[in-house]
């Protein structure tokens, strides 16, 4: 049996995890105080996934740049190819909140959107 110890970020709480496992196989989940706490732990260390922020150029724009996210939560194996595909992006104004930047981001199905509005200059 081998556990892990994790924060949990399902609520403001940030309870204290520890998480028993049998191979691949959740055993346990302890130190939760919700239930959010549960699922937390056991999609961590089963299949981790992260929401990926960062920002992207904007032509002819009121701001050089613009905040960007994925719409959804990605594998976490998935983060550097995903960035690396937005390394050379540039958007042109206007941009509205969730424009959608990049479509299926490194083969995950989920898009790329923006998080911020820019009027053309």
């Amino acid at each position: 049996m081998e556990t892990r110890e994790l924060t949990c970020i399902g609520c403001p709480l940030g309870c204290a995890l520890t998480v028993t496992m049998n191979g691949k196989e959740v055993v346990e989940v302890k130190g939760n105080t919700c239930k959010k706490g549960d699922i937390y732990a056991r999609k961590e260390v089963t299949n981790p996934t992260r929401i990926v922020t960062t920002t992207v150029r904007v032509s002819d724009g009121a701001a050089p740049m613009i905040n960007v996210k994925t719409q959804s939560d990605i594998p976490k194996d998935k983060i550097f190819e995903c960035v690396a595909a937005l390394k050379g992006v540039t958007i042109q104004a206007p941009v509205a909140i969730g424009d959608v930047v990049l479509e299926n981001v490194a083969g995950t199905g989920v898009n790329i959107v923006a998080a911020g509005a820019v009027e053309a200059a």
